[in-house]
Parts: C-alpha cells; structure tokens; sequence
C-alpha cells in the first residue's frame, strides 16, 4: 500500500530539506521547533488495463447512454482534447489522450461515422506543434486527420470559426468554436492533474473566446475565488458551471471522459528518483546522485538546462477514467484527485515556502518567464488548499526560483510587452485591468501572431498576474530566494540571496518566531487545511 501524505514537524534532526529552484534544486536547513512541512503521499497504483477500464467507462457511462447508442451514420462528431498546459511534465508514450481517442475512434467507425474533427482545446494559449500533437493523439490519429483538415487547434480569433450559444442569468456570453457548437456530439477528453481540471472549464474555457473568457478570468472573480482547487468556493469555477447551464440547454451533446494520474513524476529509479523520496530516506548512493546531478547541472548552461528537464517524460500511471455526463463525471474524477494529493493540515502559518520547479502549465517546450514565476507560485500553489490558505492573512510566501530577465520571443511575446511596460507602472492588478487589458486583446499584431505563429493571446499575461490577484490581496510580503533581483523587484517582490535572508526579512512582517510551513513537492501535492 502506498503511504499517504502527512505533515513533518522539524526538530533538530532532520536534515535539510529539498527545494525546487527552476532547472535546479537547494537545500535547505529549516528552523527547528517551529517549522513543518507537508510531504504528499506516495504514488496511488495504476490501473491494471487501461484499455479495459477505457473500454467499460465508454460503455458504462454516469448519467448517459453508452457511447455507441449516441453514435449514428451521418451525424457530426468532434473530440476535443486538452493541450500542452497538461499533465506537467508531460506523460510517457503513449499519452492518456491517444488511447482514449483511438478507442473513441473506433467506435465511431463501427457505427459508420465519417464526419469527424479533432480539435485541441487550447482557449487563449499557443497553438501546439505537430511534434506536440503527436506526442498526445499518437502518430496512427495524427497521419489520419491532420492531413485533411481535420485535426488542427482551436481559435478563437477566427471571426467565422465562434458561434454565441446563449448567455447566463448573469449575463456573460457563451460563445464557443463553432464546429463543436454545431455538432450532433462532442466528446471531450480530458487529463485531471489537479481538482482545477475538467468539468465544465473543459468546454466553456477551452473552447470559447475572449468575449467569454473575459467574464471569469478577471480580477473580480480571481480575489473571490477561495482556491481555484475547490470549485465550491471558486467564483473561476461558478462562471463556468453557469456558461455550462447554457451549453446543456442550447448546446451540443458533450459526453465527457476524464481522468486521474498518479503523481509518479520522476520515478522510482533513474537519475531523478531520489525526487520522489523523502529527504531523510535518501540511501548514500541517492546522496551521491544528488551531489553529481548539482555539481552537473552547475556546469551547464541555462539553455542546456532547460533542453534536459523539459525533454522528461513521466512514468504516470493512470488510476481513474470515467464518462458521461459532466457533472457526474467530474464529482467522480475529483474524489480520485482528492484520493491522491489531498494531506490534512492543522491551522495556518505564518510563513510559507515553496520550491518553484522548472514547469508550468504555460510554458512546455518553452521559457519560464518572470510572470509565469508569479503566476505558478501565487496563482497555483498558493491556492494548493482547501478551506483555508495555509498561510495566514498578512503571512508571507518565500519563493525560490532564479527568475531570469528571459522570455520565449515566439511564445511570449506579449509577456515581454506586458512585463517592460505595465509592470514598469504598477503592479496593481485592478489598475493593470483597467488601464491595459483592453488594448493588449485587441491588438492586431498580438492576435496575428496568436492565429498563424505559436504565440500566447494577447491578453494572456494579464490572465497570469490575475491569477495572483487573491494571494496578493493576503499576503504582506513576497520574497523571492535566489531570484535575479531587478526581475524580482520588477514583479513588485522582494530578493534574497539565501533562506536565512529571507526569514530575516520576512520578520518585517510576522516577529521574529514565526511558524514556516513548506509544501514539499514534487509531486504535487494539496492542503486540507482545518
């Protein structure tokens, strides 16, 4: 059985501890008596045939008819699929994805469907490659449908590829890729990473437009949402379960599939298991990996860093797949999340620390930039809770992260714009929204560069210091370990060179005795905190 998740209370004896820094690691000493750290549980295990458990959840759906009944000669299906931004890292050959696809496929072929498009579910975020697109459909789906047309990404700036469906009771416009609006069924195949995923978000952010997006990712909805990773307390999440009204009144058919990965991220042997372990199991030759991979990694330059960690490939094991209808479907899926990544913690903390890695969902195959440093810390692992934060209101977060000035010029280039200019005015995300967002969405060239290059929309960057918009309405201070210090203060934060630094300065704040809680990962891991 594998051991769950629980929470270490430091004393004297226990030995450093492992942070990730971006393509690089530290460890560090955390103050005894008053520290703890919340350790995720080991990997759950994995089904023992996929294919089987594919097979019995398209033909034993929740709420819905087996998929074969809604399958009909002449009828129009779309299988949409999420991007890139899923999992992190991405998953082994063959992906999740494929093997859903191929048997949705061939089920479709069966019941003598030929109208069929395959649509990646991207929203806002850059298209992705055909090596990307292999790499999640399988080259047997690839050679079949691209070619003609019909596997290709969603765009929302197609001002002939949208349809409006209709609006909420509170007025935000349902306006979705026309293909998928005007099919007789969409299936939706999606990967649950984290309890964010899937449901409703699949479709009414996946596939919608800016007109729509604009109504949940906003400043308003983001300060109101007490975790993105609890829909029930995630006004994110009720916009989109509302567009989600609207969709089962006046949409197409959707019969969902989702599923749950264990948080296998690096393995159990190779050169990055000791990732996994806890520090104080760490054997004399896992100690001695970790010395020569530093000591490597130091060598190395930033851009042969990245090629190597981004070039990993996860040994996830799928633990879940369910279909059906949506909100059946997704009660089910998060119970499985929950089952993997859930750790219960007792009250707040004054100081919380994380170890930002080299990943996140923005920039696969790509550059951590210094918005994506604040969104993956303020806006995903702040928000790694359930009921609430783990730090207290007026706490401070400490970061490490290297945080270069550096941006992807094909992927990123609005960020460069948004970081070089808004930031250089205010860090404020009320004034930023106010002042900025519209002209950054509506501009020509961005969304050019959004419909024919590999570039992220315009707006996206707003979207990304939105998603820190809560934890920095909670927090008095951020500070940043290790970060470059003029990219550092240009996100409105704070650098320090060490930890004992930044504890120093977080005292500011929160006394000289404060209580620190780190949350450990990898992997990931979520906070039940009473």
């Amino acid at each position: 059985m594998p051991r769950p998740g629980f929470v270490l209370d430091v004393d004297r004896s226990t030995p450093p501890i492992l942070f990730h820094s971006g393509e690089g690691f530290r460890l560090e000493k955390l103050p005894a008596e008053r520290s703890r750290v919340v350790y995720p549980g080991e990997p759950l295990a994995a089904l023992r045939d996929v294919e089987a458990s594919i097979r019995d959840a398209l033909l034993s759906p929740l709420d819905s008819e087996p998929l074969p009944a809604l399958l009909r000669p002449g009828m129009k299906l779309t299988i949409c699929f999420d991007d890139i931004s899923l999992p992190l890292p991405q998953m082994r050959r063959p992906d999740i994805r494929q093997r859903i696809i191929e048997a949705v496929l061939d089920l479709a072929a069966a019941a003598g469907v030929d109208d069929v498009h395959l649509i990646a579910a991207l929203a806002l975020h850059r298209r992705m490659t055909e090596d990307e697109l292999r790499h999640a459909v399988g080259d047997r789906v690839y050679d079949a449908f691209a070619p003609q047309g019909a596997l290709y990404n969603h765009d929302a700036e197609d001002p002939d590829g949208m349809a409006h469906v209709g609006t909420t009771d509170q007025g935000e416009p349902v306006i979705i890729n026309r293909r998928a609006a005007e099919s007789d069924l969409v299936v939706y195949v999606n990967i649950n990473i984290v309890a964010m995923d899937g449901g409703w978000k699949s479709t009414a952010t996946g596939l919608a437009s800016y007109e729509s997006l604009r109504h949940h990712h906003n400043v308003h909805a983001m300060r109101h949402s007490r975790s993105f990773m609890d829909r029930h307390a995630s006004e994110l999440h009720h916009s989109n379960w509302r567009m989600g009204e609207v969709l089962k009144a006046s949409g197409p058919r959707i019969f969902q599939i989702e599923t749950t990965l264990n948080n296998d991220t690096f393995g159990d042997r190779g050169p990055m298991s000791m990732l996994q372990k806890r520090e104080w199991e760490w054997s004399t030759r896992d100690r001695a990996t970790f010395v020569g991979m530093q000591a490597g990694l130091k060598r190395m330059s930033m851009a042969t860093r990245r090629r190597i960690f981004q070039s990993w490939e996860a040994p996830y094991g799928v633990t879940s797949v369910q279909a059906g209808a949506v909100d059946a479907v997704h009660e089910r899926t998060i119970a499985n999340v929950h089952r993997q990544q859930l750790v219960p913690v007792s009250g707040q903390t004054d100081i919380l620390t994380l170890g930002l890695p080299y990943i996140c969902p923005y920039n696969v195959n790509s550059i951590m930039n210094p918005i994506l440093v604040m969104c993956l810390g303020l806006g995903y692992f702040f928000n790694m809770y359930r009921g609430r934060p783990l730090v207290r209101e007026g706490g401070v977060l400490v970061m490490t992260h290297p945080t270069p000035w550096d941006f992807h010029p094909v992927h990123h280039p609005s960020y460069i714009d948004f970081f070089e200019q808004v930031l250089a005015e205010t860090t404020d995300p009320v004034e930023i929204e106010q002042r900025y967002e519209k002209s950054f969405a509506e501009d020509e060239w961005y969304k050019h560069l959004y419909r024919t290059s590999y570039a992220y929309h315009g707006v996206h960057p707003f979207y990304m210091w939105y998603w820190g918009a809560h934890a920095l309405q909670h927090l008095s201070q951020v500070i940043i370990v290790g970060g470059e210090p003029r990219s550092v203060r240009r996100l409105g934060f704070r650098p320090a060179t060490t930890m004992a630094d930044a504890l120093e300065m977080a005292s500011d704040s929160v006394g000289r005795e404060p209580t620190i809680t780190h949350l450990h990962n990898p992997p990931l891991v979520m906070a039940d905190v009473s």
